[in-house]
């Protein structure tokens, strides 16, 4: 999950890494969502941040977070992930 804020707006360039992974791994296994931090009131803590925070979620259980628009450590942490 992106976690965005309204000012700020959700990663764009990272969507073409999480495109390109899940291509290579198949859509079944990665799923991709955006989420506006300002509208979601358990995303409250993640308000008033500049940088994107990337949410990783196995089964319902939050298993990893990426804060800033890294590309290697986001992939990276997809793998390990999956």
């Amino acid at each position: 999950v992106d976690v965005f804020q309204a000012w700020c707006g959700p990663c764009k360039p990272v969507v073409n890494l999480f495109q390109k992974v899940r291509n290579e791994v198949g859509s079944n296994l990665l799923h991709f969502a955006v989420a506006e931090a300002d509208s979601i009131d358990a995303l409250e803590k993640y308000r008033g941040q500049c940088k994107p925070v990337f949410l990783f979620y196995t089964g319902g259980e939050l298993v990893a977070v990426v804060r800033g628009a890294d590309a290697p450590l986001l992939q990276k942490t997809i793998l390990e992930q999956l």
